[in-house]
C-alpha cells in the first residue's frame, strides 16, 4: 500500500472522519476517543460535530511473547472481550491470562481515575455515543467498549474509524448500531501501515486534549 492513499497523520484522519459523520449523526451525540491515538483522531470529529470531547478506557490483552498481538480486551467496566482460539493457538495458559487480565483491569482502573472528561453510564445511557479509535486489527477494545455501551444502555453506538480489515469491520457489527471506516482493506497487515506520521502519542497529549481534571 502507497502510503499516501492513506492518511497523513492522526489529526489528519480525524478531520476526515468528522466530515464523513457530519452527514450521517443527528442529535447531540457523546464523542468518545480510546486512549491513546483515539483520544487524538476524536478530538477533530468533536469539532466537526460541536459536540464535547470524551475519553472511554479499554485495555487490551496481549499475546505471550507478542505483546502487540491482541487476544482480548478488558472494557471499561472489567468485562473481558477474549478470543480464545486465538489464545489457544498463541498458547496462552490459564494462568497467563489470569495475570494478563488482572493487570488489564488494573491499567483500566488507573487510567479511567487519571483521566478527566471520561465517559460515564449515566451520560451514555438513553443517547447515542461515537467511538473512535485510530484505526482496529483485531478490534478487541473496540468491542469491549461495544458491549460495555450495549450493557450500561446507550441508544445509538457508532464506531468511526479511519481504517480497519474488512474482516474485523463485520465481526463489529454484532457490538455496534454501525460501524463506519473510511477504509476496509481486504489486505491488512498493521494500523500504522495506514499513516505517513504514527508516531506514538503521549499520555501527556491526551491529558491537554481532554482537559484538567475537576
Amino acid at each position: 500500500m502507497d502510503r499516501r492513499d492513506g492518511f497523513a497523520d492522526r489529526v489528519d484522519a480525524g478531520r476526515q472522519l468528522g466530515a464523513a459523520l457530519r452527514a450521517r449523526v443527528t442529535g447531540t451525540p457523546v464523542v468518545a476517543g480510546i486512549p491513546r491515538g483515539g483520544v487524538v483522531v476524536a478530538a477533530e470529529v468533536a469539532t466537526a460535530l460541536d459536540v464535547p470531547l470524551r475519553a472511554v478506557v479499554a485495555r487490551k490483552i496481549g499475546a505471550p511473547g507478542r505483546p502487540e498481538l491482541a487476544l482480548g480486551a478488558v472494557g471499561p467496566d472489567g468485562t473481558v472481550v477474549l478470543d480464545e482460539t486465538l489464545a489457544r493457538r498463541a498458547g496462552a495458559t490459564e494462568s497467563f491470562l489470569d495475570g494478563a487480565v488482572a493487570a488489564a483491569r488494573a491499567e483500566v482502573q488507573e487510567r479511567t481515575a487519571r483521566l478527566s472528561a471520561i465517559v460515564t453510564a449515566d451520560e451514555a445511557r438513553a443517547r447515542g455515543v461515537v467511538v473512535v479509535d485510530d484505526g482496529v486489527a483485531t478490534g478487541s477494545t473496540a468491542a469491549a467498549v461495544g458491549r460495555w455501551l450495549a450493557t450500561v444502555g446507550s441508544r445509538v453506538r457508532t464506531l468511526a474509524l479511519p481504517v480497519g480489515p474488512a474482516d474485523t469491520l463485520a465481526a463489529l457489527r454484532e457490538e455496534y448500531s454501525e460501524v463506519l471506516a473510511l477504509q476496509a482493506p481486504a489486505y491488512f497487515v498493521a494500523v500504522g501501515q495506514w499513516y505517513r506520521d504514527f508516531r506514538q502519542v503521549t499520555d501527556e497529549e491526551v491529558a491537554r486534549l481532554l482537559g484538567p481534571v475537576a
